[in-house]
């Protein structure tokens, strides 16, 4: 009777089996071009037969036969529901594309911006299907972990770190010089002559959907990059809806000043951080002042608001987003500085006294003053014709206004060398007001020519101004204890007036053809996409810099803070006899440069059996840089000032991308490729900057291109929709290293170099992202994000480059180890709660590289490396949804308020040149103040 029963449940199933059909398809959405979407509904109505799309949009339903209803959800987009025959045995095909449903709510925005754009589950499906080894963050992470800007979301991804020392963002140990930035697939300019990225501080959260890096190279990229692209996404039209959004907070650093908080006088002419200039700068001298302001109210707030609506036009749909924002900072450091020239201390913010009772112990050596505004506007309109054909355009303006006023030495115990007229008791200020205005355009198009051949195209015009219309520096000497103050006066330039202006006009764009070819496979796509397209960048930038001093030799006063009562009209009038102030008018520093990048590429996407693909290609680019230079303290073929450099370059640049398919949720990948880094004007034209410690950073038109080789291979398991675990293994070969060093000879000069003829890194990175508590419909409750970097590195030396027998040295801003890791709390509530811990550390890396002073005695006179010591981050955020449209968020970041340390090795050596002590000296130390705020937003 048992094996009978047994018979019966088998023919039973036999018969049930082949009375069924199978329904498959693929989903995609028609609000982002056609992309896959996602974990949407698929279900046959009145039946408990149903699923959801996979990670790219496809689902496959066993289906009994017969006439039935197939319904197709999505929050926030209209229901479709189709009438099908499904026959026994056979498979019936059906896609569909879902759009947004007409006249939503702004939660119903925020729903689908975090589903199909924003959310980390969409974004790891990116990364899933990627050909290239590419790690991004969204909107919605972004908002939990408290990120404000681009540069603080960039450092939470694996093997990417931020320098507090210049601002810089390192991926995998290598910095500014190597990356490339881009928005929206189309460069960006710098808005500082000191980078060759844009500051990403200036891209706030609210019009960012979200950040990719790309660690490995394609040939329809540009090849100056070594280490990766930064490519920030910019939001576009997903629902209709509005928002507003107040914040306000402060910084524990600046509430223990007790309203004593400075700001320079050139902020009284600022109003929301756009700077109106009133003097030209020779009569600044005497019209404006030399004393800084003080400032009571320094709390911080921020402003923003957003709305997306979509329309008719012709027929067609048109959507247009904007946003705007506008917020104040304020910022205030305390520390120390100080600098050595051949192991010898040069200046030094304190300086160890013999009296040690001196009475201005307790003051702060270093104070630094920052006060930041940031105002953005953002719009973007897509127009869609048909089902064929979109069109959009976006434009972005960005003004940034930085306040700082700088003083060390105020308690008395300052030290400069060789310094008129004494080195004890040296005291500095430095005063400026910087502003950037940035304008980003872009016009980009999307045309399906037929049903295999698709165009692409872009095109952008940028256009950057950054000034310091009015810096002022003043330098001397507090000559006693009741603080009377005289003025230095070696160079008659230390009591000076500067204005800098840089102009970037930049042009660019590409076109694209993709020709899809092959045997279709089961989800109707064909398995070779070729790819053919062009480049092209033209960028110019127009720079200078003038300096007005006055030589103050003779004349005294009262305190630090009255030196305006010596620069009056009278004082440059005084009788004969008596003291005078001279004024002495530098010429103007100049320089010229533009560069021109042309391209030509061609690269074949590829899949086999759905287990092996990738994507190879060759690219030919041409690169040509020039620069005209008129500076001082610059001889070129016994020409004083005047000078120029040319760099050209004609290269072709392969890239091969493979990945293979383990299984539905794991892959491996293989990534070689050839790219470059060009050296950048800043780095070429031979400009001194000073910093206001006084370190100056100087280019070299002898700067060459570093030409790079890369390999990655990586492999990548998603248990789950949401989680990630991976490990990569990366190797980079670089020829004709550039790195920032101190000079040979250069009276403690940094300068751009070619420091050696190879540089070899090599690294491991992990990295994971589980749910460790989930609720009853596996949603995840508690999750935790982590990742760690672990790199090796050397580069030989030059001989010019060599001290102290040491012929090997490590590159300029790796750390060896870094760590980014959060754990994140949501109670899934209607009235959601949301927690977020972050944390973050990387390891010493090398700020500066060391060189001998005097070549013949490198043994004995050389300047050791400068290292920026490794420190722990830790940031909270908690937010609560009080109602449908308002949400309270308190964020906390710096919360431990680390020592931000600069370091360098000193030795002593005796007559005989025999050594008497080498110890670890600090030469630079801050803490920046821990920021906390509260801020609500209201949606409608």
């Amino acid at each position: 009777m048992k094996k009978l029963f047994i018979a019966f449940v088998l023919i039973g199933q036999m018969v049930t089996a082949q009375s069924k059909g199978t329904v498959k398809g693929k989903l995609t959405d028609g609000e982002s071009n056609n992309d896959p979407l996602p974990f949407a509904n698929v279900f046959i109505k009145g039946t408990t037969i149903g699923g959801t799309s996979d990670f790219d949009g496809n689902y496959t339903l066993s289906v009994p036969a017969g006439n039935h209803v197939l319904v197709f959800s999505f929050v926030g987009y209209e229901t479709i529901e189709k009438n099908i025959v499904v026959k026994a045995g056979e498979t019936l095909t059906i896609n569909q594309q879902l759009s947004a449903k007409a006249g939503l709510t702004l939660d119903e925005v925020q729903i689908q911006a975090t589903v199909s754009k924003e959310k980390e589950t969409a974004l790891l499906t990116e990364q899933k299907k990627a050909s290239i080894i590419k790690e991004s963050i969204g909107a919605q992470r972004l908002s939990k972990i408290g990120v404000s800007n681009a540069a603080g979301a960039t450092s939470k991804i694996s093997g990417v770190t931020r320098s507090e020392g210049s601002g810089d963002i390192y991926i995998r140990g290598l910095g500014d010089r190597y990356l490339f930035t881009s928005m929206n697939g189309l460069p960006i300019p710098s808005d500082d002559v000191q980078n060759k990225n844009i500051d990403l501080s200036l891209f706030s959260t609210n019009l960012i959907n979200n950040i990719g890096i790309s660690k490995t190279y394609t040939t329809s990229s540009y090849a100056d990059q070594s280490s990766g692209v930064v490519d920030v996404v910019s939001k576009k039209y997903s629902k209709k809806g509005y928002s507003l959004g107040l914040s306000t907070g402060m910084n524990s650093a600046v509430i223990g000043l007790k309203g004593d908080f400075k700001r320079s006088l050139m902020s009284d002419g600022a109003t929301l951080g756009f700077y109106k200039k009133k003097y030209v700068l020779k009569d600044a001298i005497t019209y404006q002042g030399w004393d800084p302001l003080v400032s009571k109210n320094n709390t911080d707030f921020s402003l923003s608001f957003s709305g997306a609506t979509k329309f008719q036009l012709f027929g067609n749909d048109l959507s247009i987003i904007a946003t705007g924002s506008y917020g104040q900072s304020y910022e205030y450091r305390e520390g120390m500085f100080r600098s050595f020239r051949a192991n010898v201390e040069d200046n030094a913010f304190p300086h160890s006294l013999a009296d040690a009772s001196n009475a201005y112990n307790d003051a702060p050596n270093v104070a630094d003053f920052y006060t930041n505004y940031n105002t953005t506007g953002y719009i973007r309109g897509d127009y869609k014709i048909g089902d064929n054909h979109k069109i959009g355009y976006n434009t972005l303006v960005v003004n940034k206004g930085q306040d700082r006023v700088y003083e060390a030495g105020r308690n008395g115990l300052g030290y400069v060398f060789d310094q008129q007229p004494q080195e004890n008791g040296a005291f500095v200020r430095d005063q400026n007001f910087k502003q950037t205005t940035m304008f980003v355009n872009q016009l980009m198009g999307e045309h399906k020519l037929s049903e295999n051949n698709n165009l692409k195209w872009a095109t952008g015009y940028n256009f950057v101004l950054a000034e310091e219309p009015n810096r002022i520096r003043n330098e001397g000497n507090i000559i006693n204890p009741n603080g009377m103050f005289t003025y230095a006066y070696v160079g008659d330039f230390q009591q000076r007036k500067t204005s800098q202006k840089i102009q970037d006009e930049e042009y660019n764009g590409f076109v694209e053809n993709q020709y899809s070819f092959g045997k279709e496979d089961e989800n109707e796509s064909k398995p070779f996409k070729l790819n053919v397209g062009a480049n092209f960048r033209y960028k110019e930038r127009s720079f200078k810099s003038q300096f007005v001093g006055v030589s103050a030799r003779g004349f005294n006063v009262t305190s630090i803070d009255h030196i305006s009562d010596t620069f009056t009209r009278d004082n440059f009038n005084t009788a004969f006899g008596q003291p005078k102030l001279i004024l002495r008018e530098q010429l103007p520093d100049s320089y010229k440069a533009d560069l021109t990048v042309i391209a030509g590429y061609a690269n074949l996407d590829f899949g086999f059996n759905k287990k092996f693909s990738g994507n190879i290609g060759l690219r030919f680019e041409r690169d040509e840089i020039n620069v005209r230079f008129d500076v001082g303290n610059y001889i070129q073929n016994g020409v004083a000032r005047i000078g120029s450099a040319t760099k050209t370059y004609n290269e072709v640049y392969p890239s091969v991308n493979l990945k293979y398919e383990l299984n539905e949720k794991s892959f491996l990948r293989l990534a070689s490729s050839f790219t470059q880094t060009l050296p950048e004007f800043k780095e070429i034209a031979p400009f001194e900057y000073v910093s206001p410690t006084g370190r100056i950073i100087k280019g070299n038109p002898e700067l060459n291109k570093s030409s790079v080789f890369n390999i990655d291979t990586k492999w990548e398991f998603f248990p789950q929709r949401d989680e990630l675990l991976s490990a990569t293994m990366f190797y980079k070969n670089i020829k004709d290293p550039i790195n920032l060093a101190q000079a040979r000879g250069s009276a403690g000069i940094f300068q751009f170099e070619n420091t050696g003829e190879n540089a070899n890194v090599f690294g491991i990175e992990l990295e994971g992202r589980v749910n460790i508590l989930e609720d009853e419909d596996e949603r995840s409750i508690l999750s935790a994000n982590a990742n760690l970097t672990k790199m090796w590195f050397n580069q030989d030396l030059s001989e010019l480059f060599q001290y102290k027998g040491q012929t090997e040295s490590g590159l300029q801003g790796a750390s060896d180890f870094i760590l980014n890791g959060s754990v994140s709390y949501n109670n899934r509530a209607k009235k959601e709660f949301i927690a977020t811990l972050t944390g973050n550390y990387s390891s010493d890396k090398i700020y500066a590289l060391g060189s001998p002073e005097d070549f013949a005695n490198s043994a004995t006179l050389f300047n050791d490396e400068i290292i920026e010591k490794g420190f722990v981050t830790l940031d909270v955020v908690m937010s609560k949804k009080l109602s449908d449209k308002l949400s309270l968020k308190f964020t906390g970041r710096n919360l431990l308020n680390p020592s931000i340390k600069q370091t360098q090795q000193v030795t002593v050596f005796d007559a005989n040149d025999t050594v008497i002590s080498s110890t670890n000296q600090t030469v630079q130390s801050y803490k920046k103040g821990s920021q906390i705020s509260l801020g609500l937003s209201l949606n409608f």
